[in-house]
């Protein structure tokens, strides 16, 4: 009898050979009136995505069962969604976030979807202690961790920079500062059971655009300091991997509601953006590049940056 995740995988299988398909017979009039430069450009593009894609390692559902996972920032949007997940794959959940009352409304859910534990721990980022606070808090009551997942941000405006330097001390703070003490706090235990360090960033962490200058910057650091250190870990020949999670625009509610009428791109589901990051942790992944199109939009920035820049600046309704 074939478990439900097996089910819901074929029928993901299919539907998107079906997409591919689809997508392929609608660009395929439109590529043959391409110049030979594009023609090869895309085709190299699309030769070494998919070449990536199909040599990448298998994800197995059951490699989670009983895992301890720490994950941050899980009240809402893509935490939340991760969360859930890992519920349904039957780890040992502690999530935290801001607001207790809305933690134990997702603790109790995890539980319900058939998560072995489902603990929380209400923490402020911001503060000094509570980064250290709360993985102390997983360690004693998981008995150790196999996955640390840092997705929490803090709330910022999403408007033009006005000189707010007070404001982005404090985003470092909750944005990147606790992230490196939570994962220093971690280290040692993940090294014991060869865990997972997993970092969500954005694509603003690769290529900034306007309105978001404290948070791209948080982005940035995040992906310089943790690019770094995967680099020390491998040297030292760690028993830790780090994924580095870059994210394009997602459908979370917080994120909707600031760039709605605003920005001209297309928002992609939190609960698919959840499981890819699940799946890049657990397979040991460098990098994840959710949607896949953003490691492209990255590459695209180097090699034609003026091109680049006009298509960020195009992309938003904005009127001086």
């Amino acid at each position: 009898m074939l478990h439900k995740w097996h089910l819901l995988h074929i029928m993901k299988v299919k539907a998107d050979f079906y997409n591919t398909a689809r997508k392929f017979s609608e660009t395929y009039s439109e590529f043959t009136h391409m110049g030979p430069f594009a023609k090869i450009l895309i085709g190299s593009i699309s030769v070494a995505y998919f070449a990536v894609k199909w040599t990448a390692p298998s994800f197995d559902p059951g490699s989670l069962k009983g895992a301890r996972v720490l994950v941050t920032g899980a009240s809402t949007g893509i935490g939340e969604q991760m969360a859930y997940n890992y519920a349904q794959f039957g780890a040992r959940i502690v999530i935290t976030a801001r607001r207790e009352n809305i933690l134990q409304q997702v603790a109790e859910k995890c539980l319900s979807l058939g998560a072995q534990e489902a603990l929380y721990i209400a923490a402020d980022m911001a503060s000094e202690s509570d980064p250290d606070k709360v993985v102390d808090f997983a360690l004693d009551k998981l008995g150790g961790l196999d996955y640390l997942v840092l997705n929490h941000i803090g709330s910022t405006p999403f408007s033009m920079w006005s000189g707010e330097v007070d404001h982005v001390r404090w985003l470092m703070k909750v944005n990147f500062f606790s992230y490196i003490q939570m994962a220093w706090r971690a280290l040692p235990s993940l090294e014991q059971s060869k865990g997972s360090l997993v970092i969500v960033s954005s694509l603003l962490g690769k290529m900034p655009g306007p309105f978001t200058a404290p948070y791209a910057s948080t982005k940035f650091a995040l992906n310089g300091f943790f690019g770094s250190l995967s680099h020390e870990l491998a040297m030292k020949k760690s028993n830790v991997s780090v994924s580095i999670c870059t994210l394009g625009l997602i459908d979370t509610e917080s994120a909707m509601e600031k760039v709605r009428g605003v920005v001209n791109v297309p928002a992609y589901p939190a609960a698919e953006a959840a499981l890819n990051i699940i799946k890049a942790g657990a397979t040991r992944q460098l990098e994840l590049y959710y949607p896949w199109f953003t490691q492209i939009i990255t590459l695209c920035k180097d090699w034609f940056p003026s091109s680049s820049n006009f298509f960020i600046q195009n992309s938003y309704n904005y009127n001086p």
